[in-house]
């Protein structure tokens, strides 16, 4: 079945879903190029006016980049030249994309639901970026992102605590669009994104470009940062030990170097 499944839901609708639920759905290249190709093919067809992004099994939405990946050196395999990080975190995209998030979600999978511009989650997802604890930064526009979507003060408590927050308190701090129950993450955002394909394509499309422009400005110069501030970070012997000790499962042994 491949590790992204993706097929269309009635005549409007894609639906593109990470399908490596032994592996938590974690980033490899495989999952970084079929998302990318999940862009592509919406962004070409006219025909297509919605995507959404969902994922298998109930354990993890998606962990965010597969560790064992970074740390035996594929982690430009993770990324796409037209994408960035999992094929969509730069990506140049004009159609709405609805991420349904049905377990909790980590690191990148976060910064993949940031990516997107509408969210469901359902009562039992949590969203978190313990990037810090493991000696690295969320890198995939986490850092920025994340604090233009929810207030600054809990923004930042989750970027340098690492701790997670319910998708309960996400909606109340309206990073969720829509709470579901278990299991309805999915159908929800179908649901969305059928009434947004039932309204006119290019009032959508320009509506979601402006919109951005009001709340994302050229995000460049924030990716430059973003990109700077990381290669710095993955070059320290605490990014190497981070990894390490994570895949170790042990506490990692900071030297601040």
């Amino acid at each position: 079945m491949g590790d992204v499944q993706i097929s269309r839901v009635g005549d409007h609708v894609l639906l593109v879903k990470l399908n490596r639920p032994e592996k938590r759905n974690a980033i490899n290249g495989a999952i970084a190029q079929g998302i990318g190709q999940a862009v592509r093919t919406a962004e070409e067809d006219p025909q297509i006016r919605a995507v959404v992004l969902s994922s298998s099994g109930d354990q993890s939405f998606c962990a965010g980049a597969d560790l064992a990946e970074v740390a035996a050196g594929n982690h430009a395999a993770l990324l796409t030249k037209e994408g960035g990080f999992a094929g969509i975190i730069e990506a140049r995209r004009t159609k709405p994309w609805i991420v349904a998030v049905d377990a909790p979600a980590f690191g990148g999978g976060v910064e993949i639901c940031l990516a997107c511009d509408l969210l469901v989650a359902s009562e039992i997802a949590s969203f978190g970026l313990p990037e810090v604890k493991r000696g690295i930064i969320a890198g995939g526009g986490g850092v920025f992102r994340l604090p233009r979507r929810i207030p600054a003060a809990v923004a930042y408590e989750m970027l340098l605590l690492g701790d997670s927050i319910s998708s309960k308190r996400a909606y109340e701090l309206g990073l969720v669009n829509r709470l579901v129950a278990a299991g309805e993450a999915e159908a929800e955002a179908l649901r969305m994104a059928v009434q947004i394909a039932e309204c006119a394509p290019i009032a959508v499309q320009q509506s979601l470009r402006v919109a951005r422009l009001a709340g994302d400005p050229d995000e460049t110069e924030l990716f430059a940062a973003m990109r700077e501030a990381g290669k710095l970070v993955r070059e320290s012997a605490d990014a190497k030990e981070g990894t390490r000790a994570f895949l170790e499962r042990r506490k990692p042994v900071w030297t601040g170097r």
